[in-house]
């Protein structure tokens, strides 16, 4: 049985559209997957522009506004905007003129960071344009009035997970460099702010100490997206999951490498996607 949404006819049986400025967001893709087998994804990495923690916010609604074309040529039933940064800049405008139901992940994350902290001091880490945007400290504050919230961007970690860094003398000496400042701080909780982060998650433990718990919003957003499902009845009750779909817009042997790893086997083929033609 279809659904109507804002106009729009919506088979529960449609894919769910996964959009990230490039690798980071399959942490959430798998979430996604991991918490409801049945659904079926198209995600949509824009390789060819990440990251885009540095550009405008007028930047970004332009890219993410074609993202969202894109899906709805590709009749998903909703959209995760699962890079930080799109979420920062583009979904408060996107969201009021946005046909299919959007999910971000700045909500998600939040509520896990307010719900693990003890202390209250909470620490942020993302891309420069979130940072600058103060999403997660007006959503963290929203949640709990009385919290600290101390935010510091990050910019070297996205090109390190894009090139498959993870691991070694560099991103240590990367992560060390940033999070001293908010170790010094005494927080409790950090927020992985960009979906990228979680990639180099060890390292970022390492530099934080093991007092510090780390949050990642992927499963928080997947919980976002099952309560979404379930209160517009457009679960998936009959599919039986699989048939992904990967969309990137350049070749990147590192996103396949990690789709695969993710997804524990191949991914199939990953197809090229031209978002200048969906102006």
């Amino acid at each position: 049985m279809k659904t109507k949404i804002n106009e729009q006819i919506i088979d529960p049986g449609a894919p769910i559209g996964i959009f990230d400025s490039g690798v980071g967001g399959l942490t959430v893709a798998r979430a996604v997957v991991e918490r409801l087998p049945r659904e079926t994804l198209v995600y949509l990495g824009d390789t060819a522009r990440v990251p885009y923690g540095g550009k405008s916010p007028a930047t970004i609604i332009h890219y993410t506004r074609q993202a969202l074309a894109f899906f709805a040529g590709m009749r998903v039933k909703l959209v995760v905007v699962a890079c930080n940064t799109a979420s920062a800049a583009a979904l408060p405008t996107l969201a009021r003129e946005a046909k299919l139901p959007l999910v971000g992940v700045v909500e998600p994350g939040a509520r896990a960071a307010v719900a693990q902290t003890k202390t209250g001091v909470i620490g942020v880490i993302g891309t420069r344009t979130t940072v600058a945007s103060g999403s997660y400290e007006e959503a963290i504050h929203r949640l709990r009035p009385d919290a600290t919230v101390h935010s510091r961007p990050c910019p070297l970690f996205v090109p390190l997970a894009e090139e498959g860094w993870l691991t070694g003398p560099v991103p240590r000496w990367v992560a060390q460099s940033y999070l001293e400042p908010l170790r010094r701080e005494g927080v409790d909780t950090l927020v992985l702010g960009c979906t990228h982060y979680p990639l180099l998650k060890d390292v970022i433990a390492q530099a934080m100490g093991e007092r510090v718990t780390l949050v990642d919003s992927a499963e928080e957003t997947a919980r976002a997206v099952d309560e979404l499902l379930d209160a517009n009845g457009l679960a998936n009750f009959s599919g039986s999951g699989g048939g992904h779909a990967f969309h990137a817009t350049d070749v990147s042997e590192t996103f396949l490498a990690i789709a695969q790893n993710f997804f524990a086997g191949p991914v199939g083929e990953l197809k090229i996607v031209d978002l200048e033609s969906f102006s």
